[in-house]
């Protein structure tokens, strides 16, 4: 009995303690009360002014920065990097003990072949990329005049000047010159306006070796000279311009894109289509002991067949090479 009289009144004191809780309000402070009778000025976009008349509420201050410049937006869907930050993959190395055959080739590669039309598009020509180059630093243009020291003048010894070898691919005409009077007292040649499309041939000088530690029989470009018709006597024939060294051209050419007509995501540079041999060309001159070049020793259609035959016997060689 006594355990339950115990246990009424300690629920009669919890039920009067909860109830004196739900009644009981809390007292406001004099900080909260102050805050509450001032204007809220935590939304940015409505700023206050309390001296303002219209209310408290001021407007917005002009905005006063410059208009953004024009940006072209992106023609296409993806931007084409990969191109631009391609690097040249190397030659292997080569030893002067490993190589065990070397024979020095001259070819003409002629543009206005179907396979070669990539070399002349009108959207990036292997010439406007070379000028471009020189013109900025990036490759060297050598003299192509024979001398002494260079009868077939492609030895790279003498570098042009600045602005040379553009002037070398334009046409150049030779204009009067006149007095006051309108008295001719004089001419001068002047150069013209240059056009890529006179640019048809390209003269590719390489050798061919044997390298015996890889057991490879592989060519090697050395220069490139785009060629410009000249009179030479009472005829006009191809010369080179100048001359371009191709192992230093090379980091330039592994940056610009090859356009293919079939397909636009090509990935391939002028440097992966001249070191995969991705052209068609002609032999104009073999290395011989009397230095001579097969139009020297050659006339009309014996010419092609005369490269035709050293074509055959580089072939050859390599075929032999590993027969008992």
């Amino acid at each position: 009995m006594k355990k339950i009289l115990i246990a009424i009144l300690c629920l009669a004191c919890v039920s009067g303690y909860a109830q004196r809780r739900r009644n009981k309000k809390p007292a406001a402070t004099p900080a909260a009360t102050q805050q509450s009778q001032q204007p809220s000025t935590a939304n940015p976009n409505n700023p206050v002014n309390l001296g303002s008349p219209n209310g408290g509420v001021s407007a917005a201050p002009a905005d006063t920065s410059k208009k953004k410049p024009f940006e072209a937006p992106l023609d296409g869907y993806f931007k084409k990097s990969n191109i631009l930050s391609a690097r040249v993959t190397p030659y292997p190395n080569l030893r002067e003990s490993d190589a065990a055959f070397v024979k020095r080739i001259w070819r003409e590669i002629d543009v206005r072949e179907k396979m070669n039309q990539y070399l002349a598009s009108p959207k990036q020509p292997l010439i406007n990329v070379i000028l471009a180059a020189v013109d900025a630093g990036e490759m060297t243009a050598y003299d192509p005049t024979p001398t002494k020291d260079d009868p077939g003048g492609d030895r790279f010894l003498v570098p042009l000047a600045q602005g040379k070898a553009r002037s070398r691919m334009a046409d150049s005409a030779v204009v009067d010159k006149f007095d006051a009077n309108g008295n001719k007292i004089g001419s001068t040649v002047q150069a013209g306006e240059f056009n890529p499309d006179s640019v048809v041939k390209y003269r590719i000088k390489e050798d061919w070796i044997f390298d015996r530690q890889r057991s490879i029989f592989e060519p090697r470009i050395i220069g490139i000279a785009p060629m410009v018709k000249v009179k030479v006597g009472a005829t006009e024939d191809y010369q080179p311009a100048f001359w371009i060294y191709f192992p230093e051209a090379r980091h330039v050419l592994a940056t610009k894109e090859v356009v293919n007509r079939s397909n636009d995501a090509t990935g391939l540079s002028f440097d992966d289509a001249l070191v995969k041999r991705l052209f068609t060309s002609y032999i104009v001159k073999e290395s011989n002991d009397k230095d001579e070049r097969i139009k020297d020793y050659m006339n009309g259609i014996d010419r092609l067949y005369e490269a035709e035959r050293i074509k055959k016997n580089l072939a050859d060689w390599e075929l032999t090479l590993w027969q008992e």
